[in-house]
């Protein structure tokens, strides 16, 4: 799907509302009353929320919410010198934004009230089944953030403040009306509205994923396996009905899919975004990774670790040649082929934090000149990048079909089958390779036999060996994008990211300084070996030079500060802040603060 974001903004523009929840100005009576009076008004309003919903690459230098730049806090980053942290004591000021609920519940109300007349049955329910589905992907935002929020079906006037300052809604409660939402968006949205808009298939690619993040969260931080049922089963539905359109498929290698200039027509997007420099509507995503430029993050070892080899198969019990060397050129042959895509193919001190430059979204052709020593194009700096974004990939999809399927046979559902990983996660494993890629040796994965699963020495024993190499499956596909910290919090697994129970969230690539970086070599520059050994460079012993070959570990690194298990502090869920608490108090009402944390 093409999303050109600019077309819609200028028109939409007049009929949106202010973002604040305490401040938000009336739509003027002449729009208002003159906006609802055909389909292509509505869907001039509806256009609004796509730069809110899919942000892709962002747009200029604003990379809030955009691939690759707000997705880095997880175990698979590292920073150099102190980690990034969590949230460890309630905020003077937080809370959640009811702008975009309150325009798209106008939207709901307006189709409802003064719409029927107007549209046909048929376009009636499509865009109210639009609206549904917005304002289902904006509640899931929410609740996953707050867990329990306000719920509104209806725009709020600013007289109302009952219903402004009204308690918490449960959880429970807020996700059964996203439930519904979606139920009626996935019944009722046109399979084909235009090659700009949400469709069927968008919707319901979309609804996989907010469906399995809630059946998981139900399933794991809950502990209540019938709302996980419920919200599994709709995953799976969701999937299907993707999976069964016949409009996508796994034909584009991996690194393509991130790096064109043009994804027009290519089946393994079910969305994306497109930029286009002749309406000045680009990013500036590759001018933070372009090769040239030094970064303080990248990759940590325990990132590395995890990728399969082409056997399929752990490092630790695979037979491919040098399973164990984890230099990059010999890991580029041995890994997955997401392994050669994502990362360039030498260690480099431009990447500060880990000597493994992301390269997963710069071009090909822009990374063998870069590192040639040439300057990057004007294309590939500032704000001029114009290659178009994944906004939700086919992949996804079908991890999250697999995904759900595994975790709903835990709690009563059928087994998966062989038949279920060769359509999903074997499909996968078979797309093509580029041929820059087959050039350097990079092969494709073995496949995945349900009868002989890898067996991963470092398993988390909690986890199945199935659910275990779906979730690592995910990790492959999806770094650097959307996912990684959320499924954490699905799977109430936070714990990965305590740095002092897993010292390889504080070591980056591998390096063989003496060989390939000795100029770099300094008092700050240590490794680690695989056995765990860290050894230091010493400037005044002749001998320390020789020794330096591991993961890099900058040796000022600190731990991530305490923050699981520690009393008052829930990393899960976002606090509000104590003005907040203290303004609904001074208006006579109450702000209960979110669970785990403390009320004053």
């Amino acid at each position: 799907m093409k999303i050109k974001y600019s077309l819609f903004i200028a028109a939409a523009l007049v009929l949106t509302s202010c973002e604040k929840f305490l401040d938000r100005p009336q739509l003027t009576e002449a729009n208002d009353e003159t906006a609802w009076t055909t389909e292509e008004n509505v869907r001039l309003y509806a256009a609004q929320f796509y730069t809110d919903f899919f942000t892709g690459y962002g747009l200029g230098f604003n990379v809030d919410g955009a691939l690759l730049a707000s997705y880095t806090f997880s175990d698979d980053v590292l920073y150099q010198g102190n980690q990034s942290n969590f949230t460890r004591s309630v905020p003077a000021s937080s809370i959640w934004g009811y702008g975009t609920i309150r325009s798209i519940n106008i939207m709901v109300n307006r189709v409802q009230d003064r719409m029927q007349g107007v549209l046909t049955p048929e376009a009636y329910n499509h865009w109210l089944g639009v609206g549904r589905f917005f304002r289902a992907f904006r509640y899931w935002e929410l609740v996953y953030a707050y867990g329990d929020i306000p719920y509104y079906d209806r725009p709020i006037n600013d007289t109302e403040l009952d219903e402004l300052y009204k308690k918490r809604t449960p959880r429970n409660e807020v996700m059964d009306a996203v439930y519904e939402d979606m139920k009626f968006a996935l019944s009722n949205i046109r399979a084909n509205d235009g090659a700009q808009t949400v469709n069927k298939f968008v919707a319901a690619g979309f609804i996989s994923r907010i469906a399995l993040s809630e059946g998981t969260w139900q399933k794991y931080y809950y502990k209540n396996n019938d709302r996980a049922k419920k919200f599994l089963e709709l995953a799976i539905e969701a999937g299907d009905m993707v999976k069964g359109s016949g409009k996508y498929a796994i034909v584009t290698d991996y690194r393509s899919q991130f790096t064109s200039d043009n994804l027009a027509g290519n089946k393994d997007m079910v969305m994306y975004r497109q930029y286009d420099e002749a309406m000045a509507v680009k990013h500036s995503i590759l001018s933070i990774h372009n090769l040239a430029d030094n970064v303080t993050y990248g990759p940590t070892s325990d990132l590395l670790k995890s990728y399969l080899c082409t056997d399929g198969k752990t490092w630790q019990n695979s037979s491919v040649d040098k399973a164990n060397d984890f230099t990059t050129e010999e890991m580029v042959k041995s890994r997955d082929s997401r392994f050669e895509a994502t990362f360039h193919t030498k260690p480099t001190g431009r990447n500060r934090a880990s000597y493994l430059y992301i390269t997963k979204f710069l071009p090909r052709a822009a990374q063998d000149s870069i590192a040639k020593g040439k300057a990057p194009l004007n294309e590939h700096s500032g704000a001029n990048n114009i290659t178009d974004a994944p906004v939700l990939r086919f992949a996804e999809v079908l991890l999250n079909w697999i995904e759900a399927k595994a975790e709903l046979a835990t709690i009563g559902g059928a087994a998966v089958t062989q038949a279920d990983i060769d359509a999903s996660i074997n499909a996968i494993r078979k797309r093509p390779l580029a041929k820059e890629a087959a050039d350097k040796g990079v092969k494709q994965t073995a496949l995945m036999d349900l009868g002989s699963l890898p067996s991963d020495p470092e398993r988390d024993i909690s986890v199945s060996q199935l659910l275990w190499e779906i979730r690592r499956e995910r990790r492959m596909e999806l770094t650097f994008e959307h996912s990684r910290f959320a499924d954490l919090k699905r799977w109430s697994k936070l714990q990965y990211m305590d740095t002092e129970v897993n010292p390889d969230l504080l070591a980056g690539g591998w390096v063989n300084f003496p060989t390939e970086a000795a100029g770099d070599l300094k008092a700050t520059v240590s490794v680690v070996k695989l056995n765990g050994q860290i050894e230091v460079y010493n400037p005044a012993d002749p001998t320390s030079k020789d020794k330096m070959l591991g993961f890099y570990r900058y040796t000022l690194n600190k731990d991530r500060l305490p923050f699981y298990n520690q009393t008052n502090v829930n990393p899960y869920l976002s606090p509000v802040g104590t003005n907040q608490i203290n303004e609904y108090e001074a208006q006579g009402y109450k702000l209960d603060q979110t669970e785990g944390w403390p009320q004053n």
